[in-house]
């Protein structure tokens, strides 16, 4: 108690400072904070309209964040984090909605119009480059985002070709990595019309060599964990006509690394199985990806045209070690050679309300189509006996279609009402361990809200959705488990105040979560056994805050928190992981960022700004009753607290800036499965600089 008051007065203090001083403030000439647009509800809207909690960055405040990866991100969304598996394999957690299981996602990831999520554990990478921005939309998402999304999306929003001529940027960047490898990187893009105010294109990439610090003595491997990456995207721009518009969208991700499955010792070693010299099947991660949107103003409402097709492929190793801290008591081991190959096909058609009037509303159908092989050889080491080559294969399929829709009316100026709703069916086959199976789930969400306008920059709001996880398949013939489900209830406000120099929001929610899958562990047939079940109910309770002053013209002074709390309340299962009074997994109970971004001038008139930010994170808890005894028990990751700087000064076309990420060089679990070997560690201190060309 004692360490959460110290940080929530911290906080307090440096939240509270805009508000304490904003008649010196306005005095001092303050600048005007930018009005954000989002279009977290498919239409454009001002983000303090919009009736849920929301985190919005701009591309330019992700470059001076330091944000290079979902992992990064997370550490600037209090009450978000995740479970990676290496670059490009992660599992995203919100809001105290967290486990690893299910082959459904909790949170959806998005591309534009593109949906990056597969299954809950294939979610494709992206490198945040020549973006518009990112939004992080939080709660239950399920009306307009699917059934992936019952704690919340993350929605990347990418630059559109324009026709105002032909120009782009070059950007070279060289980073030392403490105790670890250099990292270098380019990073290109390009806008080119084609024919004026008809056709144009749009390129971004990144080339990314280095960057490693994990080693695996035994083996000779020195800074294992670097990156072979290429990451490119062309976007086509086609006005067809004065109403008719096509967009395509096509991107290619190549990213090779020896170590790459990101699981580290303290002492930045790799641990693998069995023969610690042996190396490891490198992580390859692949995938290509192509979308195309068509836009068709009907006058009265726009019908949109959603086509994506992904074709994934994931090779990586998985080494694993019941220590000392788990039931197996150091006699079991094992490493794993794994293939996954997927390709996903979604078709959503929709139809938008056209015009700024009292009635808004959205209506569609989408239609998934997913086909997941997994392929994976395993050596297993228990008691002594050593058990080679076993191999498994898992093929499935989704087919899937929703119907959606989205109302919203003014009942006056001041007050509006929503009401939302999607049904969702899937059917689902599955050759698993030799056993054909096929069954399906389907649900009914909806979502109702209202929001009350003090002013034209106040708003309240209070919100109710429900969101839906599919069931699925366990290995063989052991049981398949049910759907789980949520039940949301948030109120918040929303303001920019001071003339638009000081932006406030907060908002708190109560959650229900229904029949949560958990995973289980136990040794048969001489390797280790998943087995998912619906394990009984949670309830979460949190509470978000954040504030974005311009203090002066040339000083802006950022503040965020979180505070969750989510606890296992009823426990259906005999054989359950977990029992009534735990808590959640992977969820910090407090976590906040603070920010300084201040501009100037150098040499009398050369634009310049310093940017720092600081991010706290509590421990977060790990608790599995079939893998660990009682008193070993939760497992606990590391508090994070993460210090970042970055400093910049530009000419006509050149800029140069500095950078550093972990400036105090912390060595912390971020994630707390230590006990079985497989958890990262915070990125060391990395300092570097980066020069970039505009033409």
């Amino acid at each position: 108690m004692k360490r959460f008051n110290k940080h929530l007065l911290a906080l307090s203090i440096s939240a509270s400072l805009p508000l304490i001083s904003t008649g010196s403030a306005a005095d001092s000439g303050a600048a005007r904070l930018e009005e954000v647009l989002v279009t977290a509800q498919k239409r454009e809207q001002r983000l303090v309209d919009v009736p849920m909690s929301i985190s919005a960055f701009s591309g330019e405040e992700l470059q001076q964040k330091g944000i290079t990866n979902i992992q990064d991100l997370s550490f600037s969304v209090p009450g978000m984090s995740l479970r990676e598996y290496g670059p490009g394999s992660y599992i995203i957690f919100m809001r105290g909605l967290a486990n690893t299981d299910s082959n459904g996602a909790l949170v959806s990831v998005y591309l534009d119009e593109a949906p990056l999520t597969l299954t809950g554990a294939d979610q494709l990478d992206l490198r945040p480059i020549d973006l518009e921005r990112v939004e992080i939309l939080k709660g239950p998402q399920g009306t307009l985002y699917g059934q992936g999304a019952i704690a919340g999306t993350v929605k990347y929003v990418t630059r559109n070709p324009d026709f105002d001529g032909f120009y782009g940027d070059i950007k070279g960047s060289f980073a030392s990595i403490d105790d670890g490898d250099t990292r270098e990187a380019v990073t290109a893009t390009l806008n080119m019309p084609v024919i004026d105010d008809v056709f144009a294109l749009r390129f971004a990439g990144t080339v990314e060599r280095g960057g490693g610090w994990q080693d695996q003595p035994e083996a000779g491997i020195e800074d294992g964990n670097y990156q072979d990456l290429n990451h490119f995207r062309l976007r086509a721009l086609w006005n067809v006509s004065d109403r008719f518009t096509a967009n395509l969208l096509v991107q290619s991700h190549r990213n090779k690394s020896k170590l790459g499955l990101g699981f580290e010792e303290p002492d930045r070693t790799v641990a693998v199985a069995i023969d610690p010299a042996i190396e490891l099947v490198p992580k390859e991660y692949d995938y290509d990806l192509y979308s195309l949107t068509l836009d068709y103003d009907l006058g009265f409402a726009n019908l949109i045209s959603a086509t994506t097709y992904v074709d994934h492929d994931h090779q990586y190793p998985f080494t694993y070690f019941g220590t000392d801290q788990t039931i197996y008591d150091g006699t079991l081991e094992g490493n794993d050679e794994r293939q996954v190959n997927a390709e996903q096909i979604t078709q959503e058609l929709r139809l938008v309300s056209a015009g700024d009037t009292r009635f808004n509303w959205t209506i569609g159908a989408i239609y998934q189509d997913l086909q997941r092989d997994f392929f994976a050889v395993y050596d297993t080491l228990s008691l002594g006996v050593l058990y080679p080559g076993a191999d498994y294969v898992s093929n499935y399929a989704i087919e899937s279609y929703a119907l959606f829709g989205d109302v919203s009316y003014d009942l006056t100026q001041r007050l509006e009402i929503g009401l939302g709703v999607r049904y969702y069916d899937d059917d689902q086959t599955s050759f698993d361990g030799g056993l054909a199976e096929a069954d399906g789930f389907n649900s009914t969400d909806p979502r109702l809200y209202a929001s009350y306008a003090l002013n034209d920059n106040t708003n309240l709001y209070a919100s109710a959705a429900r969101g839906f996880r599919t069931g699925g398949f366990n290995r063989g013939e052991l049981p398949n488990y049910d759907p789980e489900s949520v039940t949301s209830y948030e109120i918040g406000t929303k303001a920019s105040l001071l003339g638009g120099m000081l932006d406030v929001e907060a908002a708190a929610y109560y959650t229900e979560y229904d029949d949560m899958l958990r995973r289980g562990l136990f040794f048969q047939d001489n390797s280790l056994i998943e087995l998912t079940s619906n394990i009984g109910n949670v309830e979460v309770t949190g509470f978000e805050a954040g504030a974005n002053w311009s203090a002066t013209e040339q000083l802006t002074l950022t503040a965020t928190a979180s505070w969750i709390d989510s606890e296992v309340v009823d426990v259906r299962a005999d054989d359950a992981t977990n029992q009534k009074g735990d808590p959640t997994d992977y969820v910090p109970e407090f976590s906040y960022t603070l920010g300084a971004h201040y501009t100037f001038n150098w040499f009398g008139n050369q634009p310049g700004y310093a940017r720092l930010d600081y991010n706290y994170r509590d421990a977060v808890n790990y608790v599995d009753r079939t893998s660990f005894p009682s008193e070993n028990l939760p497992q606990m990751s590391d508090d994070l607290s993460l210090l970042n700087a970055r400093i910049g000064i530009s000419w006509e076309r050149v800029s140069l800036e500095l950078f550093g990420t972990n400036l105090t060089n912390e060595n912390d679990y971020i994630d707390p499965y230590w006990g079985w070997k497989n958890a990262n560690r915070t990125r060391p201190r990395t300092l570097g600089v980066e020069a970039t060309y505009t033409f």
